[in-house]
């Protein structure tokens, strides 16, 4: 005998950001991804780890959350990142491309990773709809059809040639050109 329940679908999003040197910029970006404007909590969206690396000035935050509010735990933390973190004053050694770097979004029970896709995919439109000069470029499950893998995807924009790879000549999948502020931002 069942149930009739179908168990927890959950997600996560190991978000890449530009920023590992400024502790409260990093959970700025984290709070962002649980608590609503007013403070109050995005339940059940809850962030897992931060990680931060001092020379890469780079974090990433580890959000789960049921996938249908994934989304909106993602967006938040985003535009958080880009308002607060000025890619033309960045320096570390890792080649980040985006003030949000890159937001992969990952099945964790009960979804698949086409679902994860479709998940990218909605958060990107919404992103270039609430961030002016906001450009992103999709891999994986999100960049259909050919779901090309992200190493495809940054030989395609040259950023492997790094002497030659200017982020703000790239056309973008979504959103207008990259501004130097903000950056290009990969998601899958």
């Amino acid at each position: 005998m069942t149930s009739g329940r179908t168990g927890l679908r959950l997600a996560a999003c190991l978000l890449n950001i530009s920023e590992g040197r400024r502790k409260d910029i990093v959970e700025k970006v984290a709070r962002a991804a649980v608590c609503e404007d007013n403070g109050q909590e995005h339940l059940p969206a809850t962030v897992l780890n931060i990680f931060s690396d001092y020379d890469y000035n780079r974090s990433v935050i580890t959000i789960a959350a049921p996938v249908d509010r994934l989304g909106r735990s993602v967006v938040a933390a985003c535009v958080e990142a880009f308002a607060s973190i000025d890619m033309a004053e960045h320096s570390g050694i890792h080649p980040c491309l985006g003030a949000v770097d890159l937001v992969p979004i990952y099945p964790l029970s009960g979804v698949d990773v086409e679902e994860c896709g479709t998940v990218a995919r909605n958060i990107a439109e919404t992103l270039v709809c609430r961030v002016p000069g906001c450009s992103i470029f999709l891999f994986g499950q999100a960049h259909l059809p050919e779901k090309q893998s992200l190493v495809q995807r940054r030989k395609q924009l040259g950023w492997f040639n790094r002497r030659a790879f200017n982020a703000v000549t790239v056309i973008p999948d979504i959103g207008l050109s990259p501004t130097l502020r903000h950056g290009l931002t990969g998601m899958t």
